[in-house]
């Protein structure tokens, strides 16, 4: 299925479902996916790793972005969040701690109202800078598709040792100052059903909220073309009356169908 790149270092700003007026980062290549995760339904479709990676300097990122910036308030643009997202994980940029003190630097001088959002898998957690960085941030937006190994693997395809257990141990990092964003889907894949909405999936998952006490789960499911085949959105009802679990441990919640 037909799938998109993020072209520039800096794009937008965009209308997101869960962030308003996004003004999007992207700190990898522009040509292709760079990512430790190979999930079947990104719509930046199938990582690729093959290649000679080339990454933005800090100084080149920080150029770029007040230059974004200072149009944008000259022309009365909003921006409700700066957000690091792009064409796979934004923090295994090796200067991504300092890449956020910029980010935050120039957000405060232009658009101080604006909130900064990191979209993450959660796989650089074990990094001490990552997780100050993080917290750094307005809006850490950490990834958690499953409460079980092997249903993750099949739908995020890690290029690296990989443990549920590890990632739920530093979302404690955060002291509940963290956002779980959580991706709905069914199909099949490899000749394998995948379904994370089942009653033993929510219940594990469930788990690891209730032990982690993030301040926000975003709930969403397929909202452009993938690049697997045979795989289903949620419809919103079923969304919800997830939603409404969560909100019954006491944890806020946003659904996006």
């Amino acid at each position: 299925m037909s799938t998109f790149l993020f072209s520039e270092l800096v794009f937008g700003p965009i209308f997101s479902r869960r962030l308003g007026q996004s003004l999007g980062i992207n700190l990898l290549p522009t040509d292709y996916k760079y990512c430790n995760f190979n999930c079947i339904y990104c719509e930046c479709g199938w990582t690729n790793n093959n290649n000679k990676i080339t990454l933005p300097t800090k100084e080149q990122f920080a150029q770029i972005l007040e230059e974004k910036l200072i149009s944008l308030k000259k022309n009365n643009q909003k921006v409700d969040t700066i957000t690091f997202a792009g064409n796979g994980e934004p923090t295994i940029h090796p200067k991504f701690d300092e890449i956020i003190d910029k980010t935050i630097e120039l957000r405060d001088k232009y658009f101080p109202k604006s909130k900064v959002a990191v979209l993450s898998n959660a796989t650089m957690l074990h990094k001490e800078k990552i997780v100050n960085s993080l917290k750094k941030t307005d809006l850490p937006i950490l990834k958690l598709d499953s409460a079980f190994s092997k249903t993750a693997k099949l739908l995020n395809d890690p290029k690296q040792n990989y443990s549920i257990e590890k990632i739920a141990e530093n979302f404690k990092k955060f002291n509940g100052n963290f956002i779980v964003q959580t991706m709905f889907l069914k199909g099949e894949y490899n000749n394998q059903h995948i379904d994370n909405t089942t009653d033993t999936e929510i219940n594990a998952w469930l788990e690891i909220l209730k032990k982690t006490k993030p301040k926000l789960v975003m709930l969403y499911t397929i909202a452009r073309d993938t690049p697997a085949e045979n795989l289903e959105k949620i419809p919103i009802l079923e969304l919800e009356n997830i939603a409404k679990k969560v909100n019954n441990i006491g944890i806020e919640t946003q659904v996006a169908g």
